[in-house]
């Protein structure tokens, strides 16, 4: 695996990915954005996370950020964070099919709160 570029916009953050359109519409997944470039994710129904693929974040600009990430499923994430709008927008893909997908976020933790716990 090649360097991947970590954003600071999700590092250290955890986000809750509430998604209203897609093969998850409806369903609600926590994402921990690791500071050592890893994620984690779970439905809120369920704390386990079987995986901590690599991911990329990328500032578009200072309210935009793109994120990616292949889980062991074959699945690859990759959606447009808007900070302002609080919106989701992307597609998950594997090699046959690809799927849009939309949703809003919220943050629910940054590395900095967590450090004063």
């Amino acid at each position: 695996m090649t360097t991947t570029e970590i954003s600071d916009q999700v590092r250290g953050r955890s986000l809750a990915f509430s998604w209203t359109d897609g093969p998850a519409k409806d369903a609600i997944h926590i994402h921990v954005f690791h500071d050592d470039g890893t994620v984690e994710w779970h439905s809120v129904e369920s704390d386990a996370s079987s995986e901590r693929p690599a991911y990329m974040a990328a500032r578009i600009d200072r309210d935009i950020c793109l994120v990616s990430y292949l889980s062991q499923s074959g699945y690859t994430l990759t959606v447009v964070l808007d900070f302002i709008e609080e919106t989701v927008i992307g597609v998950a893909s594997n090699d046959k099919c690809w799927y849009p997908v939309r949703g809003r976020f919220q943050v629910l933790s940054t590395a900095s709160e967590s450090e004063s716990d």
